[in-house]
């Protein structure tokens, strides 16, 4: 009898993937910061970083010095914004990430892989030999039923295989191992996950003290702590402990919101993906899911409402793994977002500049400005007054080179 075997292919490159040199004409820039539109600019791109940004006439790039060999765009007009950034993915695959990459997304904050995958994507993609949003990455997660892959990783700590991950030793020591792969994120379960049938998103898994023994093991390393937290005593107790940011929040009280606030942290409220839990396919497809999502769709809006009004720091994201079967995207967050009150500036700034700050990346990505890297995306129409174009993103720069050009273009070509 004969196998059949199937060959996936990869976009991992057998070199290096070099930075492109780029004159943009005729471009709207979006400039998230101040929330104008320039007419008629021009950018200059050279060794992945933006060089120049000149506004005027369209003949203005006749003038300018741009690099010997750059490749011009003719954006007609379109609009330029900044990459997008999401603050929670779970991608684990190279073709998982290009797909990611070609919505729009340049930089990605991975909330929980097996075996450190994402640590080597991530290594791969700085590397230049992956096609693949930049990442940031947090290995396993700090819980209680520890994942069957951390104890395979790391063996050392196989007195905890087989009995839950608790007491502040235990979890110090976990905290530990994971810091000593190199994340750049510890992310923490308080409570327990929405995505399960047999779960109960509500209920609590860690108390204050052990949540503040996970913070000060993993500040101790300079990285920062991200909580998983459906409950508002998880949630609470939490951001008591010192985590940076609150990876849902579905139930949170305005009392603890008000407590987030007044401490600087972080919501990541992932509305878009809870829709998903109301709607057979995509990332979830079950009748208790189903039934819950349709319950917990209307709490996370209002939570995420209170939020904004109370001032608390929003970062959009999908918490998917942008899979074949994944219907969800950034785009439809940033529709979130504005349908719970914010305007489309600030929901834009929830996937740029206030991500950046999350991430720790701000001065280096999140808006168009000469110095920072070349992560940007075309637009048709102005993301200012209707932020639903961003499900349509036409063209796609990582890193200054053009991934994704979709729609009717003229050709390149270099300037003379």
């Amino acid at each position: 009898m004969k196998t059949a075997v199937t060959v996936i292919l990869l976009t991992v490159a057998t070199a290096p993937i070099a930075a492109q040199d780029l004159v943009i004409t005729n471009a709207r820039v979006v400039d998230v910061n101040d929330g104008t539109v320039s007419d008629s600019a021009v950018v200059i791109v050279e060794d992945g970083r933006i060089a120049a940004i000149v506004t005027g006439e369209t003949g203005v790039v006749d003038i300018l010095d741009t690099p010997e060999g750059a490749a011009t765009i003719d954006l007609m007009g379109r609009y330029l914004a900044p990459g997008l950034l999401d603050g929670h993915v779970h991608v684990s695959t190279a073709a998982d990430a290009r797909r990611a990459l070609h919505t729009g997304v340049t930089t990605m904050r991975s909330m929980g892989t097996s075996h450190y995958v994402d640590i080597g994507m991530r290594d791969l993609q700085a590397a230049g030999y992956l096609e693949a949003p930049q990442y940031l990455a947090a290995g396993y997660h700090v819980r209680p039923p520890a994942a069957e892959g951390f104890f395979q990783d790391h063996p050392e700590l196989g007195r905890m295989y087989g009995s839950e991950v608790r007491g502040e030793e235990a979890v110090r020591a976990m905290t530990a191992a994971i810091v000593s792969r190199g994340v750049d994120f510890v992310k923490t379960n308080a409570t327990e996950r929405a995505g399960l049938p047999e779960t109960d998103p509500r209920k609590q898994f860690y108390s204050v003290a052990e949540l503040r023994a996970i913070v000060e093991e993993a500040s101790a390393a300079g990285i920062p702590v991200a909580a998983h937290a459906h409950g508002d005593g998880g949630a609470r107790d939490a951001i008591e402990a010192g985590v940076r940011s609150i990876e849902h929040g579905t139930y949170m009280s305005r009392e603890t919101l008000t407590l987030m606030a007044e401490k600087g942290a972080f919501v990541v409220p992932t509305i878009a993906i809870v829709s998903d839990l109301t709607i057979p396919g995509g990332d979830y497809d079950n009748a208790v899911l189903n039934v819950r999502g349709r319950h917990m769709l209307p709490r996370v809006r209002e939570m995420a409402r209170n939020a904004h009004e109370l001032g608390v720091k929003i970062v959009a994201a999908t918490d998917t793994g942008y899979g074949p079967e994944s219907t969800t995207t950034l785009a439809h967050e940033l529709i979130e977002l504005v349908g719970i009150g914010m305007t489309p500036l600030e929901a834009l700034r929830a996937a740029t500049t206030t991500a950046a700050e999350l991430f720790g990346l701000e001065g280096r990505i999140g808006a168009i400005a000469p110095g920072l890297e070349a992560d940007l995306i075309v637009l048709e129409r102005n993301p200012l007054e209707d932020i639903g174009v961003v499900q349509d993103v036409l063209m796609v720069v990582s890193d200054g080179r053009v991934v994704v050009r979709r729609g009717d273009w003229p050709d390149t070509r270099p300037v003379s």
